[in-house]
C-alpha cells in the first residue's frame, strides 16, 4: 500500500515527503489518499534518532574526546619495541571485541601517552555509533560531582548521580587511583566498584599503577580472572619483569629440562621428586595461589623455583626471583645516600610483583625489622591472592606465626615437603641389607 503526502501543509522543513507536516495519507487501493488516515513521515524517525544520538552523547560526558576513535589508533600503537607492540595489539584487539558486545571488566594500565585512554574512549564512540548508551568520567571528576550534589542549588540530588553511575549500562572510570585519597572518596568509589562487580556490569578502568600496586581490596576486584582483563601498556615496567638481575646467574641457567630427577633414588624418593616436579610445572603454566616447597638444603627446591620464573620468562610474563637473605641486606643499603634506588621503589617493586619467588626463607637474621619487612611483604601477597613461590628449610612451628598462617593456610597455599636428601650426595645401593651408602658429590649449592 502506497502513501500521499499531507497537501494540507506546504510548509517545507527539507523533507520531500510530507513537506513539513510530519505525516503522510495513505493510499489506498485504487491509488488515491486516504484523507481519513495518517501515518508518521519516515522523517519524523529519523528526527527523533538524532535526538536520541545527542542525548547519548550529551549523556555520555565524552566532551572532546569524541575524536578519541578506533581509527585514529595504530593497531600496535607506537612504540618500536617487539615486545610492546605486541602487547598493545592484545590490549587493542580486547578494546574492539568489547565495543562489539560490553561483557565483563576491562582495565589498561600505564604511563601517560601509553594510550590507555584512548582505548577507552575508542570504546565509548564505537557504542555511541551503535546507538548505545556509554557513561565516561574521570574517577577525580565523579567524585567531584558527587559533592557538589550536596550543594542547595545543585541540578541533581546525590542518591540520583550515584545510582546513575553505579547502574550505568556500560561505565568507563578514567584515571583510576589519580582522585583524593579521602576516607569518603574512597569510600563512595569502593561501593560503586564492589556494586558493579558483584552484580558483573560492564565496566572499563584505566589506571597508571599496575592492578598490583593498587590497594589489596581494589586490586582482588580489578584482577578477578572470572570477571575481568587486564591490560598493562607500560613498556618499561613490564620489560623490567622480564629477566633476571645481576647475581642470579646460577638461577638463570635452572630449568626444567635440567632438573636431576635422580634415578638411583630410593622408589619413594624418586616418586616424591617427580611428584614436586610436576607440581612445578603446573603452577608454572598457570600460576595461581601459594606454592611453598619445604624440605633440606640442597633438595632441589631453588631448582624448580628458578625454572618456575625461567618459564614465564620465555613466556613473556613477568616474575620476580629474590633470595630473602640478600632482598633485606639490599632493603638496608637503600637507606644508603648513595643508593641508586630509593626504599620504596624496591619494596613495593618485591611486595606487588605479579609473580614472585622467595628463596631461602627462614636463613634471614630473625631481627624485629627483617620480621617486620616480610611480613608486610606476606600479608600484602596473601590479602591480594597473588600467586607467590617460597623455598624454606624451616618447619612450621620454627616460622614466626603470623607468616606462617599464610604460607599454610590450605584456602591459598599448598605446601609440597621434598623428602629427597641434598643433591650434593649422590647415593647408591648399599650392603646386602639393602641400605643406602652416601658418597661425596661435586654438585654443590648449584642443584640446591
Amino acid at each position: 500500500m502506497g502513501t500521499s503526502s499531507s497537501t494540507e501543509h506546504n510548509s517545507d522543513n527539507g523533507c520531500p515527503l510530507c513537506r513539513g507536516a510530519g505525516f503522510l495519507h495513505p493510499r489506498q487501493a485504487d491509488g488515491k489518499p486516504d484523507y481519513g488516515s495518517i501515518t508518521p513521515c519516515r522523517c519524523t524517525s529519523n528526527t527523533e534518532a538524532g535526538r536520541r544520538r545527542e542525548r547519548l552523547v550529551e549523556y555520555s560526558g565524552l566532551g572532546a574526546l569524541r575524536d578519541f576513535t578506533f581509527e585514529k589508533l595504530a593497531p600496535q600503537g607506537r612504540s618500536g619495541n617487539s615486545t610492546a607492540r605486541r602487547r598493545f595489539a592484545n590490549a587493542y584487539n580486547a578494546a574492539r571485541q568489547f565495543a562489539a558486545e560490553p561483557k565483563g571488566w576491562l582495565v589498561f594500565t600505564g604511563s601517560v601517552g601509553s594510550g590507555k585512554t584512548h582505548l577507552a574512549a575508542a570504546i565509548a564512540n564505537a557504542r555511541l555509533a551503535q546507538d548505545a548508551p556509554v557513561l565516561f568520567v574521570t574517577v577525580a571528576d565523579l567524585l567531584d560531582h558527587l559533592r557538589a550534589a550536596f550543594a542547595p542549588d545543585s541540578n541533581t540530588t546525590y542518591d540520583r548521580l550515584f545510582n546513575e553511575v553505579r547502574n550505568a549500562t556500560l561505565l568507563i572510570l578514567d584515571d583510576l587511583g589519580m582522585q583524593a585519597g579521602t576516607p569518603w572518596a574512597q569510600e563512595k568509589l569502593d561501593q560503586i566498584i564492589s556494586y558493579r562487580h558483584s552484580h558483573a556490569l560492564p565496566t572499563i578502568f584505566t589506571a597508571e599503577k599496575t592492578v598490583n600496586q593498587m590497594d589489596a581490596r581494589l586490586g582482588s576486584r580489578l584482577g578477578d580472572p572470572h570477571l575481568s582483563q587486564v591490560f598493562p601498556i607500560d613498556e618499561e615496567a613490564q620489560e623490567h619483569a622480564l629477566s633476571w638481575p645481576e647475581g642470579l646467574e646460577l638461577q638463570k641457567g635452572m630449568s626444567f629440562k635440567k632438573f636431576d630427577r635422580r634415578v638411583n633414588l630410593p622408589s619413594d624418593q624418586r616418586a616424591n621428586l617427580e611428584a614436586a616436579y610436576q607440581c612445578a610445572m603446573d603452577f608454572a603454566q598457570s600460576p595461581s595461589g601459594w606454592l611453598v616447597f619445604q624440605g633440606v638444603t640442597g633438595a632441589g627446591k631453588t631448582h624448580l623455583a628458578a625454572a618456575i620464573v625461567n618459564f614465564r620468562y620465555q613466556e613473556e610474563k613477568p616474575a620476580t626471583f629474590v633470595v630473602v637473605p640478600d632482598f633485606l641486606d639490599h632493603l638496608r643499603s637503600t637507606f644508603s645516600p648513595d643508593s641508586k634506588v630509593s626504599y620504596d621503589q624496591l619494596f613495593e617493586k618485591v611486595k606487588t610483583t605479579p609473580l614472585l619467588v622467595l628463596d631461602d626463607f627462614g636463613e634471614q637474621s630473625a631481627t624485629p625489622w627483617a620480621q617486620e619487612k616480610l611480613y608486610q611483604v606476606i600479608n600484602y601477597r596473601y590479602n591480594a591472592k597473588l600467586p607467590t613461590v617460597v623455598t624454606t628449610t624451616q618447619k612450621a612451628e620454627h616460622i614466626d606465626q603470623r607468616i606462617s598462617s599464610r604460607f599454610f593456610d590450605p584456602k591459598i597455599s599448598m605446601l609440597f615437603a621434598i623428602t629427597a636428601p641434598d643433591f650434593r650426595t649422590s647415593f647408591s645401593a648399599g650392603s646386602a641389607g639393602g641400605g643406602i651408602k652416601r658418597t661425596s658429590s661435586r654438585r654443590g649449592r648449584s642443584s640446591q
